[in-house]
């Protein structure tokens, strides 16, 4: 992939993670977060498989998966 849309993936992963702090609703945090988390590893992968950039934020997804489902469920 391109190094230009690999870096627009890493502006967008900022951008979602900051406007996750920006947001209250718990459910939208996640969500944002998530997605915020999501473009941040496929960023690392392509940026040559950044793994500091990757397993954080795997876990994170993870995490916010997690939490959406158990929220789910109450």
């Amino acid at each position: 992939m391109s190094s230009e849309i690999t870096n627009y993936i890493g502006y967008a992963a900022s951008v979602f993670i900051v406007l996750s702090f920006i947001l209250k609703d718990l459910t939208k945090i996640r969500i944002v977060n998530l997605i915020g988390c999501i473009c941040f590893v496929v960023y690392g992968i392509f940026s040559g498989m950044l793994w500091p950039v990757i397993i954080p934020n795997a876990i994170v997804c993870f995490v916010q998966v997690y939490h959406l489902l158990t929220a789910k469920k109450k």
